[in-house]
């Protein structure tokens, strides 16, 4: 009898690529719906802007590198780090701080390193932690002030107008700090009742952001539910951000409280869309709770002591480093073995 003779893997997925990232696309859509209702439509128009810069850079670097370019375009992870990075950046950023963003991601933390599968950072997160250090202005006083879009928020034309004219400075009466950002540098001199009482936080709490970090919450949950990401990274990255705040910020008139670690900023957007990311990630379910647990850690330290309020991207980038190193001593089982063991023979024992 004649048997097909084929070199592994045996096993195939269901999903391509293309399809994977579709869907991290429409379980973001929530998030991104929330954002513009509470917001305004700077998000919107940052992720158009931002999705077409990053097809735009993808195909250039691919056609100079002979690369089939409609073929790898069509996989849908160029689209997805543009729409992480609109999610992300100020809703009044300047539209060259985004394209510089994009471009940085997609030229230099993707392809520069082979492209897709070869990159160990994650994409996103470099052109984010880029922009950040580079035009701090920029990047820190653009975020909009939370008014619904149907009743105080600037028009469509308005925010394009402020986008496109390329400037730093805030806009007055149209951007605020964010929770974190006036949370952490108003509690040295004054109390957390008299913090909350500010506009941002709306009725004691995170005024629009609440409902946001829901949204992608909600949208998270779907791709678990999708098997389009597990649950290991999302539950320990979050599991360590609520242990640390019970462990060290039970005084809010010291440090931020729970409530605003978990639901402003970019939280949930990290813990479902971020730090899932399948390349730069973990691999084993055991690495990957290391490697959420240590991002939830960061967060908390960073935002607690560092200089900055909110700290996803560095978190991110520096838990990525450490990813071979995660990899190496958490090694998945193969199948029909038994688990590998790390260390001496023995245990160690003479």
């Amino acid at each position: 009898m004649a048997f097909v003779q084929q070199s592994s893997p045996h096993a195939r997925s269901a999903r391509p690529t293309s399809k994977v990232m579709l869907w991290v696309i429409l379980a973001a859509l929530p998030g991104l719906l929330a954002q513009t209702l509470f917001f305004g439509w700077g998000n919107i128009i940052n992720v158009v802007w931002c999705i077409a810069i990053a097809l735009a850079s993808e195909a250039a670097i691919l056609k100079l590198r002979n690369k089939p370019v409609a073929f790898i375009l069509k996989d849908n992870t160029a689209a997805v780090t543009g729409l992480l990075l609109g999610l992300s950046l100020p809703q009044f950023a300047p539209w060259w701080v985004s394209g510089v963003a994009v471009i940085s991601a997609i030229v230099i933390a993707k392809q520069l390193y082979g492209g897709l599968g070869s990159n160990p950072f994650n994409p996103a997160m470099v052109g984010y932690a880029l922009v950040l250090i580079s035009f701090p202005v920029a990047m820190t006083t653009n975020w909009a002030e939370p008014a619904l879009l149907w009743d105080k928020a600037p028009s469509f034309a308005d925010t394009l107008s402020v986008i496109a004219s390329a400037k730093q400075t805030a806009v007055d009466g149209w951007t605020m700090a964010t929770p974190l950002d006036e949370y952490k540098h108003k509690i040295a001199t004054h109390t957390a009742d008299e913090v909350l009482a500010h506009p941002t936080f709306g009725e004691g709490f995170a005024k629009g952001w609440e409902w946001v970090n829901a949204a992608f919450l909600v949208g998270g949950l779907v791709l678990i539910g999708l098997k389009i990401i597990t649950w290991h990274i999302p539950v320990a990255f979050l599991g360590a951000l609520v242990v640390m705040s019970l462990a060290f910020g039970s005084n809010e008139d010291l440090y931020a409280p729970l409530s605003l670690h978990l639901l402003a900023g970019g939280t949930m957007l990290g813990a479902f869309f971020i730090a899932t990311d399948p390349v730069s990630a973990a691999t084993s379910h055991q690495g990957k709770l290391i490697y959420g647990a240590g991002i939830g850690v960061l967060i908390y330290l960073i935002r607690s002591w560092g200089n900055y309020p909110d700290a996803v991207a560095f978190s991110v980038l520096l838990m990525n480093f450490a990813v071979p190193f995660i990899d190496h001593y958490t090694p998945p089982r193969t199948y029909g073995h038994h688990k590998a063991r790390r260390g001496l023979p023995g245990g160690g024992r003479n």
